[in-house]
Formats: structure tokens, sequence, C-alpha cells
């Protein structure tokens, strides 16, 4: 009797292992699709300090959605405003001097104008006899002094005109500097690290949050080259997360030019000792912005991607675990390669 208890147990046993055994198996895939494990990935952008500076104030929390052009942090510009004010007091001042450079060319002009005509009087006085040879020359002289003087007052001119000129440029710069102090976020990103809070001083190229940025959402994966050669950019690609019953529509944007051996993740040893081609497929941006607060990287998965037709073969359709979508989402729109 306890023989054959023993017995169905051990068939239950061998029955349920076979069973949890096929589950865990992958899909049979047709030719046409090649498939590769991965995960959601997406480029970080750190917002930093162009300028070195105490952080007056930092405006999000991590996890918090950004949008492009949204301030995140300012740094503080108390010192900035008042090298801006002294600044434009030199452009004032200099303004006030290129005044006087242009009245003191308005005296050499009359002085010229008045030294010319009396030279010319002279002039005729001297044909009559009614004045000397020395006091033509006097004459003379008086007028190459006059246009001497008229020529450096014009250049003290230019000289004012450029000092103005040095002067807004010592202002626009401290203004850049004080437009930099705002620290805005560069896309569309949520907030994974706040590295830095008010009162800290930073230097230049501090940083003081790290974005996420969702504008670009991908996966990466590993294919050998009988299958890489077989990519398109722009290929039609699926991605089925461990976490989601659906399949995500994307496109292929790269596929590397080198083989490279595939990285410590991959599951087995003879995996890894494999020359690979690292194949990117996208997540496209529209169907990002629809599932925005659900996006989360890091989260692991397959990618599957449509192999270029070899000659005579008809692309097969895509297995009916990849056929559900997400909701409002009928086909993956093609990309350009970035």
């Amino acid at each position: 009797m306890k023989r054959s208890i023993t017995g169905v147990i051990l068939i239950l046993v061998a029955a349920g292992g076979w069973m949890l055994w096929q589950s865990l198996q992958k899909p049979e895939l047709p030719v046409s699709i090649a498939s590769g494990n991965g995960r959601i990935e997406a480029v970080q952008v750190d917002v930093s300090t162009k300028i070195a500076g105490r952080v007056d104030s930092v405006l999000v929390q991590e996890g918090d959605l950004v949008k492009p052009g949204q301030v995140v942090a300012t740094i503080d510009t108390t010192q900035l405003m008042a090298e801006r004010l002294r600044a434009e007091a030199e452009i004032a001042g200099a303004k006030s001097q290129i005044a006087a450079a242009e009245a003191s060319i308005a005296q050499a002009k009359a002085k010229l104008i008045l030294t010319q005509q009396e030279l010319r009087r002279t002039q005729e006085l001297l044909k009559k006899g009614h004045a000397s040879k020395e006091t033509y020359d006097i004459r003379v002289s008086e007028v190459a002094v006059a246009k001497a003087n008229l020529k450096a007052s014009e250049a003290m001119l230019v000289a004012r005109q450029r000092s103005v000129d040095a002067a807004q440029a010592v202002a626009q710069g401290i203004q850049s500097q004080i437009d930099d102090a705002t620290l805005v976020a560069p896309s569309l990103g949520r907030v994974l690290y706040r590295l830095a809070e008010s009162g800290e001083v930073l230097g230049n190229g501090g940083k003081v949050l790290t974005l996420v940025n969702l504008t670009d959402i991908y996966m990466e994966t590993f294919l050998p080259s009988s299958q890489a050669h077989r990519i398109a950019i722009g290929a039609e690609a699926r991605v089925k997360l461990d976490i989601l019953d659906v399949a995500i529509p994307a496109t292929v944007s790269f596929v590397s030019p080198e083989s490279q051996f595939t990285p410590k993740e991959v599951e087995t040893a003879s995996e890894r000792e494999k020359l690979m081609f690292r194949v990117k497929v996208r997540i496209p941006e529209e169907l990002v912005m629809a599932y925005i607060d659900r996006v989360k990287t890091g989260i692991r998965g397959v990618a599957y991607i449509r192999l270029a037709p070899l000659s005579g073969e008809t692309p097969a359709p895509w297995p009916d675990f990849l056929q559900k979508l997400p909701s409002g989402i009928h086909s993956a729109p093609q990309i350009n390669s970035q």
C-alpha cells in the first residue's frame, strides 16, 4: 500500500515538474524572428552648474516628472547682480565720455574752419603787400595744428566708443552668468537623483540633479552575426517585459557595425564566449508619452526583432503571445536611425 502511495506521489511530482519546465520554455519562434534578453534603459542626463556658486534652491524631488525648459534649481546671484550694476555704471560713464569726445570734435572743426579763413585772408593781404611772410607762415601752422587736433579728437571718439563696447561686453558676460544660474531640464525626464541641497557651494560643473531622459527609451540585446546581418535600421520589433502581459511595439534604431563578446549579465558561460552584435530597439516616443506615468527603467524582458526575409521567404506573422499590444496601439511606427 505504501509503495502505491509513494508511486502516485512520484508521478504527481514528475508531472508537476514537467509542467513547470514547459511553462519556463520560450515559445517557439518563426525563423524570421530573432529574440534576445535585455532590459529597459534610458539615457541619464546630469543637470550641472555652469558657474561656481551657492545653491539657492532645488525645486524638484526625486521621482518628479519634469518637462523641457522647466526650472529645476537656482544658484545664488547676489554677487553677480552687484557686478552687473557696476558694469552698467561703467557703461554710463563710457557713454558720457563719448559725448565729451563728440564735443571736442565739434570744437576742433570750428577751430579748423576759423584758421583756414584766417589763412585765406592773410594770403590775400600778402599778395597786396599788407601782410608779412612771417604772419602767413603762422596762419599755415595754425591750420596744420587745427587739423591735427581734429584727428586727435576723432581718434579719441573711436577709443571712447570701443570703451563702451568693452563695458557692454562685460555686462553681457555677467548677464549670461546670471542666466546660467537658473538651471532648467534639458528634456522630458524623471528625477533619478537629487545630488545637492540649498546652501551647498558647488564648483564649475557641480552636479545638482540626475534625470532619466524619457524621450529615448530603449532595450539593448545581443544577437549572432547570422541574425544581425539581416536586421535593418527601422525594422519592426516587439518588447515583452516580464511584468506585463502585452507586447510593446518598437523599432530597431541601432545595429553595431562591430562584434563584441556579450556582457556578464548574459546567463550562460557558453553564450558569453560568443561574439555577438549589439542591437538597440527603441520604443516610440508617442507610446512612451501615452504611458509616461508607468514608464520605468531597469525592467527585464525579451526583444523580438523581425529579420529581413531571405530570397523566396514569406515573412511570418507575429506569434500569438506578441499579438496583444497596449491599449490604443495597433502597430509600431517606423523611426529613423539615431
